[in-house]
């Protein structure tokens, strides 16, 4: 009995060791492989939570399809606009909802993370390559604080109008009182210098349309939460229709002295006009370059003043990042630094403005002069 239950006692012995030895490789391995995806996961955790400087200025600076109102750790409050495309022979229109957070492409579209399409909605075409739809003509953040802008204009415009008629012969009073100094700016220290007493009336209503769409926009770019925030006036697209309608006034309204001093400038050597037309060339080119320097003058000023403060601000969550102290002793100074930069961003609002109009003048009055005899 003892030597069959010492055989027993082996064997048991032995069938523990072996379930040991067959199973505890396959758990060794199982948590290996559990650590393997935890450690993964908290990667990606750690990547998705590391301050991005560079993209976050560039999501603020550049147009989108959502404009997001705030954002409380992973959640996002955004107001998403309406998707309208053209591509292919078909109309697609949905909510923007449908493209952001980790969505899965809809409808084959996407947005496109890098390449000279950043931000651009993109669909994948037979050979695997991110392409363009045939006309995109979706609402965008841009498009929307353009809406809003003008309707503010508009009304305040109506409101003044209407004040006007009430009010005359009297002083004026609430809006109006503080609109009628800005407007008689504009018309008496830049119409009438730059385009002359006769005929500044005839473009007194478009400088005073691009002097306060330009002022009111830059100063609503200023403001951090809806509806302000948006980079209008910092985009390529809107300045350069502002200074289109610029060059496409000034070109029509020339005279015959204006396209003399173009053609044949008169004191001008004539071998800097024959045989080869030297200075027609460079009068010509002339045409283009001003309005190409009203685009380029207002977008990289604004432009700029975003991207400057915008840094400052990143620099608290960089070095917050390094250190906790450290990021509360720097944000001291980067808010510092952010104040003034956005009172320098209200005299340039001002500035730019002028400038735009100024110039615009300028072009009109050289466009209309007439010949000194």
């Amino acid at each position: 009995m003892r030597d069959k239950t010492a055989v027993i006692k082996t064997d048991a012995v032995l069938g523990i060791f072996l379930l040991f030895f067959i199973f505890f490789p396959g758990m060794i391995q199982a948590q290996h492989e559990q650590k393997v995806e935890i450690s993964e996961k908290a990667k990606a955790q750690a990547e998705e939570e590391i301050f991005h400087a560079g993209d976050m200025i560039t999501e603020h600076v550049t147009d989108s399809y959502q404009w997001e109102i705030i954002k409380i750790g992973k959640k996002h409050i955004s107001i998403y606009l309406p998707v309208i495309l053209y591509d292919r022979g078909e109309w697609h229109v949905f909510n923007s909802a449908k493209l952001y957070h980790g969505h899965d492409p809809y409808l084959g579209y996407s947005i496109c993370e890098e390449g000279a399409n950043l931000g651009k909605i993109v669909r994948k075409n037979e050979n695997g390559e991110e392409v363009l739809p045939d006309l995109d003509v979706s609402v965008t953040k841009n498009v929307l604080a353009l809406i809003i802008s003008s309707a503010l204009l508009i009304f305040i415009f109506i409101s003044v109008a209407k004040s006007y008629k009430k009010r005359r012969g009297h002083a004026p009073k609430g809006l109006q009182s503080f609109m009628e100094p800005l407007i008689l700016f504009v018309r008496d220290d830049i119409a009438i210098p730059s385009i002359g007493e006769k005929k500044y009336k005839r473009y007194l209503p478009f400088l005073l349309t691009i002097f306060f769409f330009i002022l009111l926009n830059n100063l609503m770019g200023i403001i951090p939460f809806f509806p302000g925030g948006a980079n209008l006036t910092g985009n390529l697209a809107i300045t350069g229709v502002l200074a289109l309608f610029t060059f496409v006034i000034t070109t029509v309204s020339g005279n015959k002295n204006y396209w003399l001093h173009i053609i044949n400038a008169p004191g001008v050597p004539w071998w800097l006009k024959f045989p080869v037309p030297l200075m027609p060339i460079v009068e010509i080119l002339g045409m283009f370059t001003k309005p190409f320097v009203l685009m380029v003058r207002l977008f990289a000023n604004i432009l700029a003043g975003h991207i400057v403060i915008l840094g400052f601000i990143s620099l608290i969550f960089i070095f917050g990042a390094m250190n906790e102290l450290l990021g509360y002793g720097v944000s001291i100074v980067s808010v510092g630094f952010t104040i003034f930069l956005d009172f320098l961003e209200l005299l340039v609002a001002f500035i730019q403005a002028y400038v735009f109009t100024l110039l615009s003048a300028l072009y009109f009055g050289m466009a209309t002069e007439e010949a000194h005899h």
